[in-house]
Protein backbone atom coordinates (compact mmCIF):
# COMPACT_ATOMS: atom_id res chain seq x y z
CA UNK A 1 0.00 0.00 0.00
CA UNK A 2 2.73 2.28 0.76
CA UNK A 3 4.56 2.34 -2.42
CA UNK A 4 1.43 2.55 -4.65
CA UNK A 5 0.93 6.63 -1.90
CA UNK A 6 4.31 7.10 -1.85
CA UNK A 7 5.85 5.46 -4.64
CA UNK A 8 8.88 3.98 -2.74
CA UNK A 9 8.92 0.61 -4.37
CA UNK A 10 8.99 -1.35 -0.80
CA UNK A 11 8.95 -5.09 -1.45
CA UNK A 12 9.87 -4.64 -5.38
CA UNK A 13 13.13 -5.58 -6.54
CA UNK A 14 15.34 -3.46 -8.21
CA UNK A 15 15.82 -4.23 -12.40
CA UNK A 16 19.55 -4.36 -12.00
CA UNK A 17 18.84 -7.65 -9.62
CA UNK A 18 17.08 -9.48 -12.22
CA UNK A 19 18.92 -12.19 -14.28
CA UNK A 20 18.51 -12.90 -17.40
CA UNK A 21 15.90 -15.66 -17.08
CA UNK A 22 13.78 -13.03 -14.51
CA UNK A 23 13.98 -10.62 -17.07
CA UNK A 24 12.64 -12.96 -20.07
CA UNK A 25 10.41 -14.08 -17.67
CA UNK A 26 8.76 -10.85 -17.27
CA UNK A 27 9.03 -9.83 -20.60
CA UNK A 28 6.28 -13.03 -21.22
CA UNK A 29 4.08 -11.96 -18.53
CA UNK A 30 3.97 -8.19 -19.87
CA UNK A 31 3.48 -9.33 -23.57
CA UNK A 32 0.76 -11.67 -22.18
CA UNK A 33 -0.75 -8.66 -20.48
CA UNK A 34 -0.95 -5.91 -23.08
CA UNK A 35 -2.22 -9.23 -25.26
CA UNK A 36 -5.12 -9.18 -22.62
CA UNK A 37 -5.45 -5.36 -22.24
CA UNK A 38 -5.68 -5.04 -26.25
CA UNK A 39 -8.90 -7.88 -26.28
CA UNK A 40 -10.30 -6.11 -23.66
CA UNK A 41 -10.32 -2.60 -25.61
CA UNK A 42 -11.75 -4.46 -28.76
CA UNK A 43 -14.39 -6.13 -26.79
CA UNK A 44 -15.04 -2.37 -25.57
CA UNK A 45 -15.21 -1.23 -28.88
CA UNK A 46 -16.88 -3.91 -31.06
CA UNK A 47 -20.40 -2.74 -30.95
CA UNK A 48 -19.55 0.81 -31.52
CA UNK A 49 -16.22 0.94 -33.71
CA UNK A 50 -15.95 -2.73 -34.97
CA UNK A 51 -13.49 -1.44 -37.31
CA UNK A 52 -11.44 -0.02 -34.51
CA UNK A 53 -12.01 -3.04 -32.80
CA UNK A 54 -10.14 -5.22 -35.44
CA UNK A 55 -7.29 -3.29 -35.31
CA UNK A 56 -6.79 -3.99 -31.21
CA UNK A 57 -7.52 -7.73 -31.98
CA UNK A 58 -4.51 -8.08 -34.39
CA UNK A 59 -2.34 -6.13 -32.09
CA UNK A 60 -3.47 -8.65 -29.56
CA UNK A 61 -2.35 -11.31 -31.66
CA UNK A 62 0.94 -9.49 -32.82
CA UNK A 63 1.38 -9.85 -28.81
CA UNK A 64 0.56 -13.49 -28.34
CA UNK A 65 3.27 -13.94 -31.12
CA UNK A 66 5.85 -12.18 -29.40
CA UNK A 67 5.17 -14.30 -25.60
CA UNK A 68 5.16 -17.36 -27.85
CA UNK A 69 8.81 -16.04 -29.23
CA UNK A 70 9.84 -15.44 -25.66
CA UNK A 71 8.66 -18.75 -24.31
CA UNK A 72 10.48 -20.34 -26.85
CA UNK A 73 13.85 -18.78 -25.95
CA UNK A 74 13.80 -19.13 -22.40
CA UNK A 75 12.74 -22.76 -23.14
CA UNK A 76 15.64 -22.82 -24.94
CA UNK A 77 17.98 -21.19 -22.50
CA UNK A 78 16.79 -22.18 -19.40
CA UNK A 79 14.47 -24.84 -19.25
CA UNK A 80 10.53 -25.18 -19.32
CA UNK A 81 9.68 -23.55 -15.67
CA UNK A 82 9.40 -19.76 -16.64
CA UNK A 83 9.89 -18.23 -12.97
CA UNK A 84 6.15 -15.92 -11.92
CA UNK A 85 7.76 -12.33 -11.90
CA UNK A 86 5.44 -9.61 -13.01
CA UNK A 87 6.06 -5.47 -13.85
CA UNK A 88 4.76 -4.80 -9.99
CA UNK A 89 7.41 -6.80 -8.96
CA UNK A 90 10.32 -4.25 -10.36
CA UNK A 91 10.74 -0.97 -9.04
CA UNK A 92 10.70 1.43 -11.72
CA UNK A 93 9.29 -0.83 -14.26
CA UNK A 94 6.09 0.64 -16.37
CA UNK A 95 2.87 0.35 -15.09
CA UNK A 96 -0.65 -0.40 -17.08
CA UNK A 97 -3.65 0.69 -15.87
CA UNK A 98 -6.48 -2.30 -16.53
CA UNK A 99 -9.31 -1.60 -19.06
CA UNK A 100 -11.90 -1.06 -16.27
CA UNK A 101 -9.77 2.13 -15.00
CA UNK A 102 -10.28 4.08 -18.94
CA UNK A 103 -13.70 3.44 -19.26
CA UNK A 104 -15.64 4.78 -21.22
CA UNK A 105 -14.03 3.42 -23.91
CA UNK A 106 -13.77 6.32 -26.03
CA UNK A 107 -12.55 5.48 -29.36
CA UNK A 108 -9.74 8.49 -29.75
CA UNK A 109 -8.85 7.62 -25.65
CA UNK A 110 -8.06 3.83 -26.51
CA UNK A 111 -5.69 4.82 -29.57
CA UNK A 112 -3.69 7.33 -26.96
CA UNK A 113 -3.39 4.80 -24.25
CA UNK A 114 -2.69 1.90 -26.75
CA UNK A 115 0.52 3.97 -28.42
CA UNK A 116 1.49 5.43 -25.23
CA UNK A 117 1.76 1.55 -24.05
CA UNK A 118 3.90 0.75 -26.68
CA UNK A 119 6.39 3.67 -25.80
CA UNK A 120 6.84 3.07 -22.36
CA UNK A 121 7.68 -0.64 -23.06
CA UNK A 122 10.06 0.58 -25.87
CA UNK A 123 11.79 3.41 -24.20
CA UNK A 124 12.16 1.32 -20.58
CA UNK A 125 14.03 -1.53 -22.17
CA UNK A 126 16.30 0.95 -23.99
CA UNK A 127 16.92 2.19 -20.74
CA UNK A 128 17.35 -0.40 -19.48
CA UNK A 129 19.82 -1.83 -22.04
CA UNK A 130 21.91 1.25 -21.45
CA UNK A 131 22.14 0.41 -18.08
CA UNK A 132 23.20 -3.22 -18.36
CA UNK A 133 27.03 -4.36 -18.81
CA UNK A 134 26.38 -7.87 -20.16
CA UNK A 135 26.08 -8.49 -23.58
CA UNK A 136 23.91 -11.07 -23.61
CA UNK A 137 21.13 -9.04 -21.62
CA UNK A 138 21.74 -5.98 -23.26
CA UNK A 139 20.97 -8.15 -26.96
CA UNK A 140 18.25 -9.14 -25.28
CA UNK A 141 16.38 -6.11 -24.33
CA UNK A 142 17.32 -4.52 -27.49
CA UNK A 143 15.47 -7.17 -29.14
CA UNK A 144 12.63 -6.55 -26.97
CA UNK A 145 12.77 -2.80 -27.50
CA UNK A 146 12.87 -3.42 -31.20
CA UNK A 147 10.02 -5.82 -30.94
CA UNK A 148 7.54 -3.05 -28.85
CA UNK A 149 9.12 -0.26 -31.64
CA UNK A 150 7.71 -2.21 -34.26
CA UNK A 151 4.27 -3.10 -32.40
CA UNK A 152 3.80 0.98 -32.87
CA UNK A 153 4.47 0.86 -36.50
CA UNK A 154 1.97 -2.14 -36.55
CA UNK A 155 -0.62 -0.61 -35.12
CA UNK A 156 -0.12 2.21 -37.34
CA UNK A 157 -0.12 0.28 -40.29
CA UNK A 158 -3.54 -1.95 -39.14
CA UNK A 159 -5.25 1.23 -38.77
CA UNK A 160 -4.68 2.59 -42.17
CA UNK A 161 -5.97 -0.91 -43.33
CA UNK A 162 -9.08 -1.27 -40.88
CA UNK A 163 -9.82 2.33 -40.26
CA UNK A 164 -9.50 4.67 -43.66
CA UNK A 165 -10.28 8.40 -43.52
CA UNK A 166 -13.78 7.95 -43.94
CA UNK A 167 -14.44 5.19 -41.20
CA UNK A 168 -11.86 7.49 -38.92
CA UNK A 169 -14.17 10.11 -39.41
CA UNK A 170 -17.64 8.53 -38.98
CA UNK A 171 -16.37 6.90 -35.72
CA UNK A 172 -15.51 10.30 -33.98
CA UNK A 173 -18.97 11.86 -35.26
CA UNK A 174 -20.82 8.59 -33.72
CA UNK A 175 -18.23 9.34 -30.57
CA UNK A 176 -19.22 12.65 -30.85
CA UNK A 177 -22.98 11.95 -31.09
CA UNK A 178 -22.70 9.49 -28.05
CA UNK A 179 -21.15 12.01 -25.95
CA UNK A 180 -23.54 14.57 -26.18
CA UNK A 181 -26.45 11.89 -25.70
CA UNK A 182 -24.82 10.73 -22.57
CA UNK A 183 -23.71 13.70 -20.86
CA UNK A 184 -24.00 17.04 -23.22
CA UNK A 185 -28.00 16.70 -23.27
CA UNK A 186 -28.82 15.58 -19.73
CA UNK A 187 -25.97 18.21 -18.01
CA UNK A 188 -27.68 20.73 -20.08
CA UNK A 189 -31.35 19.97 -18.79
CA UNK A 190 -30.03 19.41 -15.45
CA UNK A 191 -28.22 23.30 -15.56
CA UNK A 192 -30.60 24.96 -17.11
CA UNK A 193 -33.53 23.66 -14.95
CA UNK A 194 -31.07 23.90 -11.76
CA UNK A 195 -30.31 27.75 -12.77
CA UNK A 196 -33.68 29.22 -13.84
CA UNK A 197 -36.16 27.33 -11.39
CA UNK A 198 -34.36 27.85 -8.17
CA UNK A 199 -34.44 31.62 -9.43
CA UNK A 200 -38.05 32.06 -8.16
CA UNK A 201 -37.83 30.50 -4.65
CA UNK A 202 -34.15 31.96 -3.70
CA UNK A 203 -34.72 35.39 -4.79
CA UNK A 204 -38.52 35.30 -3.06
CA UNK A 205 -36.80 34.26 0.14
CA UNK A 206 -34.34 37.01 -0.34
CA UNK A 207 -36.54 39.76 -0.63
CA UNK A 208 -39.30 38.71 1.79
CA UNK A 209 -36.76 38.25 4.58
CA UNK A 210 -33.59 39.99 3.58
CA UNK A 211 -32.24 37.60 5.80
CA UNK A 212 -28.56 35.92 3.90
CA UNK A 213 -28.31 32.58 5.87
CA UNK A 214 -32.43 31.99 5.51
CA UNK A 215 -32.35 32.56 1.99
CA UNK A 216 -28.77 30.42 1.61
CA UNK A 217 -30.69 27.91 3.15
CA UNK A 218 -33.48 28.06 0.59
CA UNK A 219 -31.50 27.49 -1.78
CA UNK A 220 -29.51 25.26 -0.85
CA UNK A 221 -32.50 22.88 -0.26
CA UNK A 222 -34.08 24.27 -3.89
CA UNK A 223 -30.83 23.36 -5.52
CA UNK A 224 -30.57 19.73 -4.00
CA UNK A 225 -33.39 18.85 -4.13
CA UNK A 226 -34.14 19.24 -7.64
CA UNK A 227 -31.02 17.82 -8.42
CA UNK A 228 -32.26 14.40 -6.38
CA UNK A 229 -35.27 14.81 -8.12
CA UNK A 230 -33.78 15.66 -11.69
CA UNK A 231 -31.37 12.83 -11.63
CA UNK A 232 -33.81 10.13 -10.67
CA UNK A 233 -36.27 11.24 -13.38
CA UNK A 234 -33.71 11.32 -15.87
CA UNK A 235 -32.51 7.66 -15.15
CA UNK A 236 -36.27 6.79 -15.20
CA UNK A 237 -37.08 8.23 -18.28
CA UNK A 238 -35.53 5.75 -20.36
CA UNK A 239 -33.04 2.62 -20.04
CA UNK A 240 -30.79 4.02 -23.24
CA UNK A 241 -30.85 0.73 -25.20
CA UNK A 242 -33.59 1.70 -27.91
CA UNK A 243 -32.96 5.80 -27.81
CA UNK A 244 -29.14 5.44 -28.33
CA UNK A 245 -28.44 7.56 -25.34
CA UNK A 246 -26.31 5.64 -23.15
CA UNK A 247 -26.87 4.40 -19.50
CA UNK A 248 -29.01 5.96 -17.22
CA UNK A 249 -27.12 5.53 -14.24
CA UNK A 250 -24.24 8.37 -16.10
CA UNK A 251 -27.42 10.41 -17.44
CA UNK A 252 -29.03 10.46 -14.33
CA UNK A 253 -25.63 11.77 -11.84
CA UNK A 254 -24.72 14.30 -14.94
CA UNK A 255 -28.23 15.74 -14.42
CA UNK A 256 -28.59 15.35 -10.88
CA UNK A 257 -25.23 17.01 -10.38
CA UNK A 258 -25.62 19.95 -13.07
CA UNK A 259 -28.80 20.83 -11.57
CA UNK A 260 -28.12 21.25 -8.16
CA UNK A 261 -24.67 23.23 -9.17
CA UNK A 262 -26.79 25.33 -11.27
CA UNK A 263 -28.99 26.61 -7.97
CA UNK A 264 -25.88 26.23 -6.17
CA UNK A 265 -23.96 28.82 -7.81
CA UNK A 266 -26.19 31.85 -7.21
CA UNK A 267 -27.35 30.37 -3.26
CA UNK A 268 -23.86 30.33 -2.40
CA UNK A 269 -23.12 34.34 -2.56
CA UNK A 270 -25.69 34.42 0.32
CA UNK A 271 -23.15 32.84 3.01
CA UNK A 272 -21.93 36.66 2.24
CA UNK A 273 -24.09 38.21 5.23
CA UNK A 274 -24.27 41.72 3.62
CA UNK A 275 -27.89 41.71 1.95
CA UNK A 276 -27.45 43.92 -0.98
CA UNK A 277 -23.72 42.37 -1.94
CA UNK A 278 -25.22 38.94 -1.62
CA UNK A 279 -27.56 39.75 -4.05
CA UNK A 280 -25.48 41.49 -6.44
CA UNK A 281 -22.97 38.91 -6.50
CA UNK A 282 -25.74 36.16 -7.10
CA UNK A 283 -27.13 38.45 -10.17
CA UNK A 284 -23.98 38.51 -11.48
CA UNK A 285 -23.33 34.54 -11.05
CA UNK A 286 -26.81 34.45 -12.50
CA UNK A 287 -25.77 36.30 -15.90
CA UNK A 288 -22.48 34.05 -16.65
CA UNK A 289 -24.95 31.05 -15.62
CA UNK A 290 -27.43 31.79 -18.32
CA UNK A 291 -24.65 32.98 -20.69
CA UNK A 292 -23.03 29.75 -20.18
CA UNK A 293 -26.04 27.91 -20.79
CA UNK A 294 -26.38 29.53 -24.28
CA UNK A 295 -22.55 28.93 -24.93
CA UNK A 296 -23.04 25.46 -24.91
CA UNK A 297 -26.66 25.33 -26.54
CA UNK A 298 -24.70 26.76 -29.52
CA UNK A 299 -21.34 24.63 -29.13
CA UNK A 300 -22.63 21.26 -29.27
CA UNK A 301 -26.55 21.51 -30.17
CA UNK A 302 -26.07 23.96 -33.19
CA UNK A 303 -28.19 26.54 -31.35
CA UNK A 304 -27.23 30.16 -32.92
CA UNK A 305 -25.98 32.13 -30.04
CA UNK A 306 -28.34 34.64 -30.27
CA UNK A 307 -31.31 32.87 -30.22
CA UNK A 308 -30.30 30.71 -27.73
CA UNK A 309 -29.16 33.85 -25.59
CA UNK A 310 -32.31 35.79 -26.16
CA UNK A 311 -34.40 32.24 -24.82
CA UNK A 312 -32.15 31.88 -22.00
CA UNK A 313 -31.90 35.09 -20.94
CA UNK A 314 -35.41 35.96 -21.64
CA UNK A 315 -36.73 32.88 -19.88
CA UNK A 316 -34.27 33.37 -16.68
CA UNK A 317 -35.27 37.23 -16.49
CA UNK A 318 -38.76 36.58 -16.22
CA UNK A 319 -38.22 34.12 -13.41
CA UNK A 320 -35.93 36.16 -11.67
CA UNK A 321 -38.60 39.02 -11.68
CA UNK A 322 -41.14 36.84 -10.64
CA UNK A 323 -39.55 35.87 -7.42
CA UNK A 324 -38.47 39.36 -6.77
CA UNK A 325 -42.36 40.25 -7.44
CA UNK A 326 -43.66 37.25 -4.97
CA UNK A 327 -40.93 38.34 -2.62
CA UNK A 328 -41.96 41.81 -2.45
CA UNK A 329 -45.41 40.99 -2.49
Amino acid sequence: MLSRVFGFGFGRRPFESLSEQEILALAISSEEDDGRIYRAYADGLAESFPQSAKVFEEMAEEEDGHRDSLIELHRQRFGERIPLIRREHVKGYYERKPDWLVRPLGVEHVRSQAEAMERQAYLFYVEAAKRTTDASTRKLLDDLALAEQGHETLAQRLEQQHVPGEVKDEEAAAERRQFILTYVQPGLAGLMDGSVSTLAPIFAAAFATHDTWQTFLVGLAASIGAGISMGFTEVASDDGKLSGRGSPIKRGITTGVMTSAGGLGHALPYLIPHFWTATAVAAVVVFFELWAIAFVQNRYMQTPFLRAAFQVVLGGALVFAAGVLIGNA
